[in-house]
Parts: C-alpha cells; sequence; structure tokens
C-alpha cells in the first residue's frame, strides 16, 4: 500500500495537489477572515503542518534517487547557478512548496494584524489576493492600507 502511494504522489502530481490544496486556504482569508474557521485551520499551525509533511516527502524523494543537496549552496554564487538549480524538478518543488507556505503564512499574519486595527474586510482582500500571487507586492499594499487605519507609520512592528 505504501509503495502504491509513493508512486501515485509524482512531481506533477505534488504540484496540482499543493496548488488546489492551499486554494481553499486563501479563500477563507479572503471571504472569511475573522470567522472561526478561518482562526482555527488558516491561521493557526494546521495548513504548515501539511505543507512541511509535502515538503519533507519531497526531501524524502530527492534523497532516495541520491540529489546533490549540497550543490543547493551553489545558488549563491550567481544567476546562472540559480537557473541550473531550477532545471531540476525536484528542486522546483521543494523552492515552490516553500514560496506557498511563506505566502500563506504572510496572509494569515494580514488577516490577524487587520483585526487589531478593524481593517474593513473588502478592503482586506486586495492585499491578500496580490499576496497570493505576488507576495511581496501585497505586503507593501497592507503596510499602505495599515498606515491609514492605524493613523502612524511603524517600520518596526
Amino acid at each position: 500500500m505504501i509503495e502504491q502511494i509513493f508512486t501515485y504522489f509524482t512531481i506533477e502530481i505534488l504540484y496540482m495537489w499543493i496548488n488546489l490544496g492551499v486554494l481553499p486556504f486563501w479563500l477563507t482569508l479572503i471571504f472569511f477572515p475573522q470567522s472561526y474557521l478561518s482562526r482555527f485551520f488558516v491561521t493557526s499551525i494546521f495548513p504548515f503542518i501539511i505543507l512541511s509533511g509535502v515538503y519533507i516527502f519531497i526531501l524524502y524523494k530527492s534523497f532516495l534517487i541520491g540529489y546533490d543537496f549540497d550543490g543547493n549552496f551553489n545558488l549563491y554564487l550567481g544567476l546562472n547557478e540559480l537557473s541550473r538549480l531550477f532545471e531540476d524538478s525536484l528542486y522546483l518543488m521543494i523552492f515552490w512548496t516553500h514560496f506557498i507556505a511563506i505566502n500563506l503564512f504572510v496572509g494569515g499574519w494580514i488577516v490577524k494584524d487587520s483585526q487589531k486595527f478593524s481593517i474593513n474586510k473588502i478592503l482586506l482582500a486586495i492585499p491578500l489576493i496580490i499576496t497570493y500571487l505576488i507576495g511581496p507586492l501585497g505586503i507593501f499594499i497592507y503596510w499602505i492600507i495599515r498606515i491609514f487605519y492605524a493613523k502612524r507609520i511603524n517600520l518596526y512592528e
């Protein structure tokens, strides 16, 4: 049975499941940011336990085929080395899982932080959607909105 599961979860299937699996979390953040469901499932550790499991599975699969983990440090040597790393589908999946987890974490943080300032959930949807698609730009747009609701600029909170 474990072998059937192992052969079913190819990199392409994992990619599809990660992309589809994260959508309910984002939809909950966007449409029901103050709900109990959002607080319990999305802004808790729950989605990160799932994504960590996927991450560990990809690392395990990489280990089994003899992936050169030391070669990952070459990404700091230049842009050419980084593009060489992205040619490997396992490294690309590790990166993608990392990207999805961080963006979801930031989306959860935006929702939690917005509740301190009672930011309108319709206005909050804009930076959440942009964070889902283009992480850092969404955080910046949220920060701009937050300035107007908090009526102060705080660079370190």
